[in-house]
């Protein structure tokens, strides 16, 4: 008979001996530095303080210099030399431009904190996550070393001719399926750490464990005051209430941009002295001003404005659109998590404790040949199903509390 090689199996896990720890509030402090999505986004702000910037320029004057020459060569009409400076005047164009840039900056800000909220909450999911994994993973690697350690206490018995070799390869057989699930979940809890450390900006370092456990959060929240707090503390909504008012700036930028430009010149001529016989004329300076103001014709044609007050009366709707959404996100995520609580109080105790108390049982009974390998093996599993029932059930409860929180706008959690 094959016998299984023997595996030190608590060297798989990530967690050896000198191994640092990734603790919640270092990781967070890392997502923010070195996520790329967040770098990504912060550039978006810098792009409308260009904007708000680029919408404070002034139109630039215009300087002309003309010769002029009058046959002077041939009947001695004389010559000139004029200089010019015009400019054009607009009308409040400037001030509804700047006043759209800055209501883009703001709206870009609140954008950014949004970005911020998520992120942040999407970040504490995953480390969840990876806490989960690794509980999950060493449930497994608990129950695989015993299985491991069972075989070879039977590989003894069966040596000294106290157990047939069936009931050996059936728990050597056991012993390599407890094997295999474990590293399933050890490849789960590795995958976990390498999103935590994409998230952090930083793919190539991969982080060796966790430190914090799941635990019930065990937080009060009141419905009525979440929801009336939203609408200030959602940066989505504070973004979307912004950008309703830029586009109604952005109905009279439309009208100011349709009125004409007033054109200013100025103007000042040399002229030498005319020596023709017939029409002979002194040496002059000559002066000139002059206004010039389009005729509005294409003003007929009025939809660019409709156009921009519907824009703008779209994007109100779409404010109170995403205010009622963020009402309905806020109920479901309350009831989600009432619901998880209520199912983290059904384990007590004294359900971890009886599940122990029965599988200690099966295992004292085993070993005196009272009970079945099989009945043991049920013991066992049922014993790594309600710790990893449990541990999924404090997982799903703190995961109802991060959504709470995001979908209302708060945070004050701590891992």
């Amino acid at each position: 008979m094959k016998i299984l090689p023997h595996i030190t199996l608590l060297l798989l896990l990530p967690s050896v001996a000198g191994a640092q720890q990734l603790d919640y509030t270092s990781y967070i402090n890392r997502v923010m530095q070195g996520n790329l999505d967040y770098a990504a986004a912060r550039l978006d702000l810098s792009v409308s303080q260009a904007d708000l910037a680029a919408a404070r320029k002034i139109a630039d004057p215009s300087i002309t210099a003309e010769y002029g020459n009058n046959s002077d060569w041939d009947i001695a009409m004389g010559q000139s030399l004029s200089f010019g400076l015009e400019k054009s005047i607009s009308l409040g164009k400037r001030s509804a431009r700047i006043r759209v840039a800055r209501q883009q900056l703001d709206a870009t800000e609140a954008g950014l904190q949004h970005f911020v909220q998520t992120l942040r909450a999407e970040a504490t999911l995953a480390f969840l996550d990876a806490l989960l994994a690794r509980d999950r993973a060493v449930v497994g690697e608990l129950s695989a070393a015993y299985m491991q350690s069972l075989y070879q206490s039977d590989s003894l018995r069966h040596a000294a001719g106290e157990m047939s070799e069936i009931d050996v390869l059936q728990t050597l057989v056991e012993a390599s399926v407890a094997r295999q699930d474990y590293l399933a979940l050890l490849a789960e809890y590795r995958n976990a750490l390498v999103q935590l450390d994409l998230l952090m900006g930083q793919p190539l370092q991969t982080t060796q464990e966790v430190a914090g456990r799941l635990e019930d959060p065990r937080q009060y929240f009141d419905l009525n005051s979440l929801l009336s707090a939203a609408d200030t503390l959602r940066m989505d909504l504070v973004q979307q209430r912004l950008e309703a008012d830029m586009a109604a700036s952005e109905v009279t930028l439309v009208r100011r941009e349709r009125m004409p430009d007033i054109d200013l010149a100025l103007g000042v001529s040399l002229n030498s002295r005319v020596r023709n016989e017939e029409a002979p004329a002194p040496q002059f300076v000559g002066y000139t001003v002059g206004v010039g103001i389009p005729l509005p014709v294409s003003n007929l044609n009025r939809g660019e404005v409709r156009s921009s007050q519907f824009r703008a009366q779209q994007a109100q709707v779409r404010t109170d659109m995403a205010r009622q959404q963020a009402q309905a996100e806020i109920i479901q995520a309350y009831n989600n998590y009432r619901s998880a609580v209520g199912r983290l109080a059904s384990y007590d105790a004294s359900v971890m404790d009886n599940a122990r108390q029965v599988l200690d049982g099966k295992r004292y009974a085993y070993h005196r040949g009272e009970t079945s390998l099989l009945d043991l093996i049920n013991a066992q599993h049922t014993y790594n199903e309600i710790q990893q029932a449990y541990a999924e059930c404090l997982h799903d409860c703190m995961a109802a509390w991060v959504e709470l929180e995001r979908s209302a706008g708060i945070w004050d959690i701590r891992l």
